[in-house]
């Protein structure tokens, strides 16, 4: 049995501890584990603990190297001595550490704790790839892990977040589409973060969320965004025009005022800028396109646009900001079709129909 056979090692074990050369004991160190993982299956608690003593005498003084292949080896193991393991995942070095941190299912959530409050950001991404996480566990590396860790927590189903990491995930998340895609992309994230998500995410990590979820999570994606689309439109006021039109106006002046201009201030999403550009162009109170652009309807922005001459490319950039994102492709390709029949002498007479009548 290698149980016996590791316990007629042990005259061997102190001669190697006590005279032995390093390389003695790498030496000594691989027959061991070869004896242990081969009868591993076998073993009992005792004889586990056995070899977890000897392993104990053996790795004090070897290189990393050694250390790092023992890690290794005995990381998959379900019984694997977890005096030891403790051991190696406490090593500073991370080719020590990783596998044991990464695999075994031996270590208590108490160890991964001690290790991920006092080891490097490379030893809590170890922490985070592995397949189940407790809160505890993640609280703590939520809390101290960089921003890779967190995407790592974040993309892991395996990892149970508490709601307090939740929301420091989502307030990180303001400024890393990454990780809003990871959280966003999470069944377990509770409804009023995931609002609050959506909400502060751009456009982009919007439309990849949309992309990527299941039909439900679509559907509650798009009723959240609609429904804070009219909290928003219910509770802001009017908009103050006066220092874009100041902009603009003095645009005119010089003669610097076209389409390039409104392509300009759409390219940096200056809304004011943008309406008092086309009001000026058209010359329509800038009321009337303030209401035109806030209906959400797209026909009348195309009117106003194919009446002062704007090319489609423009015309696509003025929708994108009155929507607020750009339009799903079916929509910009109907947009585009509508603004190809409509002509432009048609669309001027609407036009001057609101220059009388803006409202």
């Amino acid at each position: 049995m290698p149980a016996a056979a590791a316990l007629s090692l042990i005259p061997e074990l102190e001669d190697v501890i006590q005279h032995g050369t390093r390389q003695k004991r790498v030496d000594t160190l691989e027959r061991i584990t070869t004896l242990f993982l081969d009868g591993a299956g076998r073993f009992g608690d005792d004889q586990v603990d056995l070899f977890d003593d000897v392993f104990g005498f053996l790795i004090e003084e070897i290189e990393t190297k050694a250390r790092a292949v023992l890690s290794n080896r005995l990381a998959p193991v379900e019984n694997a001595p977890v005096k030891v393991l403790r051991t190696l995942a406490n090593d500073d070095d991370i080719s020590v550490a990783g596998p044991v941190l990464k695999l075994t299912p031996r270590l208590p959530d108490s160890d991964l704790i001690e290790v991920a409050r006092t080891k490097s950001q490379a030893h809590l991404q170890a922490i985070s790839s592995r397949k189940t996480l407790g809160e505890a566990v993640t609280d703590v590396l939520v809390r101290r892990g960089d921003r890779d860790v967190a995407r790592r927590v974040a993309g892991n189903r395996g990892a149970k977040i508490s709601e307090h990491s939740f929301v420091n995930l989502v307030k990180r998340a303001e400024d890393d589409g990454v990780l809003a895609e990871k959280v966003g992309a999470r069944p377990d994230i509770p409804a009023p973060l995931f609002r609050d998500l959506l909400v502060k995410a751009t456009a982009v990590v919007r439309d990849r969320l949309l992309a990527s979820a299941p039909p439900e999570v679509r559907n509650r994606i798009d009723s959240i965004l609609a429904k804070v689309s009219k909290e928003v439109a219910a509770n802001v006021g009017p908009r103050d025009y006066r220092a874009a039109q100041r902009v603009v106006l003095n645009l005119e002046r010089t003669g610097n005022l076209n389409e390039s201009s409104v392509a300009a201030f759409c390219a940096d999403c200056k809304y004011e800028e943008t309406i008092a550009a086309l009001a000026t162009l058209a010359k329509v109170p800038i009321a009337a396109v303030d209401r035109l652009m806030g209906g959400g309807e797209p026909d009348p922005v195309l009117i106003l646009c194919k009446a002062i001459g704007l090319d489609w490319s423009t015309v696509k950039a003025v929708l994108s900001l009155q929507g607020g994102k750009n339009p799903e492709r079916k929509d910009a390709d109907e947009a585009f079709a509508n603004f190809g029949r409509l002509s432009e002498s048609t669309a001027q007479r609407v036009v001057r129909f609101w220059q009388v009548r803006p409202a």
